[in-house]
């Protein structure tokens, strides 16, 4: 998969490219490294939240995310290249069912807040969210695999799951958003 990189500095990004996994380069504020740059950095706050107590199970199965991101950051720098598979997308739905299964229905929208591991989940929902509006616009001006879209959406649902049990872990639940709230002596 590509030429592993022996020294850091190059030199060859000064004109404002960058090289692609076939050897090809584009400018670096082309969709591609878009989408690239949006999955590095949610595998880099996973690295994060990775930092916090987790349950082990919930720890293993992020560090196998962060296993697919890089993947999908190699497919996403290889045009034409697959790595990210329908099996990838059906494991995060598999989470998300039995994740969902220990949780009390939602009645009202809750805030991106409670623990710090809960709230860092929600950070890593939102730039999920970045990066898939990102795989998106790629898909609409290049020919890329519908697996990598899919496992984005499907992530997303996920870490918003994840910060509501990570809540619970924590000793404590979702925080609410009031909808009557006085917001004028907040």
């Amino acid at each position: 998969m590509g030429n592993r990189l022996s020294k850091i500095t190059t030199r060859t990004g000064d004109d404002g490219t960058t090289g692609l996994g076939d050897g090809s380069r584009t400018g670096k504020d082309a969709l591609r490294v878009h989408a690239m740059g949006d999955v590095d950095e949610l595998n880099s706050h996973l690295g994060l939240l990775l930092c916090e107590t987790l349950p082990d199970a919930l720890r293993e199965e992020l560090i196998t995310i962060q296993h697919d991101l890089f993947d999908l950051g190699g497919e996403l720098c290889i045009p034409g290249y697959a790595l990210i598979t329908e099996t990838h997308v059906s494991r995060l739905d598999a989470l998300l069912a039995r994740y969902n299964a220990e949780l009390p229905a939602l009645k009202e929208f809750i805030l991106p807040a409670g623990s710090r591991a809960a709230s860092q989940s929600h950070v890593c929902r939102t730039v999920c969210r970045r990066a898939e509006r990102a795989v998106v616009a790629l898909g609409r001006a290049e020919t890329i695999n519908d697996a990598p879209r899919q496992y984005l959406n499907r992530l997303s649902d996920l870490l918003f799951v994840l910060a509501r049990v990570l809540n619970r872990f924590a000793g404590g639940g979702d925080v609410l958003w009031e909808r009557e709230r006085d917001r004028n002596h907040a």
